[in-house]
């Protein structure tokens, strides 16, 4: 049995999180590893289907998220989670949920300046926000909260993927998670 984890990666939307949890995954599959990546978007399909983005409603959806990846993660599973959850009462919950369960949790705050987020806008959103077709975009027009000790903190805009992976997979293996 391996032993299982979460690494929550928190950061405003185009921060780099889900590609940096995918490359984190390739790395930890070579290695033998059980990995499920928990995307954000996916959860909001599929597990969170009808919740909105009022404070309450993501909220909801962290909760929902943390709830798996800590029952993942016990089960031997290392759970990487590319989520915005913007709020810290909702990520220090999930971390707490993981404590109670005696299952390891790894914080990592994504901290790309909304400014290159903006440049990035993976989806769009920051266009969208920009035009006036979209309101409550988190880090713009809606708070993020940025955690105040993460276990790791990357500035994406400074190294490549492959080195914001390697950081991550590096923590893992000083605590044995990897």
């Amino acid at each position: 049995m391996t032993t299982g984890a979460t690494v929550w990666l928190t950061g405003l939307p185009s921060a780099g999180k889900t590609t940096i949890a995918h490359e984190l995954a390739g790395l930890l599959r070579e290695e033998g590893n059980r990995v499920e990546v928990l995307d954000g978007d996916e959860i909001r399909e599929f597990l969170s289907a009808g919740l909105g983005f009022s404070r309450a409603d993501r909220h909801t959806n962290v909760q929902r998220i943390g709830f798996v990846a800590e029952l993942l993660a016990r089960n031997g599973v290392t759970a990487l989670v590319p989520v915005i959850a913007p709020y810290a009462d909702s990520r220090d919950a999930v971390r707490e949920r993981h404590e109670a369960n005696g299952t390891a949790y790894v914080e990592v705050h994504v901290a790309t300046p909304v400014e290159v987020c903006s440049v990035r806008d993976v989806k769009g959103l920051y266009a969208k926000q920009a035009a006036g077709e979209l309101t409550g975009l988190t880090g713009v027009d809606d708070p993020y909260e940025e955690p105040v000790k993460p276990d790791l903190r990357i500035e994406s805009q400074d190294q490549t993927v492959q080195e914001s992976a390697a950081a991550v997979h590096a923590l893992l293996t000083e605590r044995g998670l990897a």
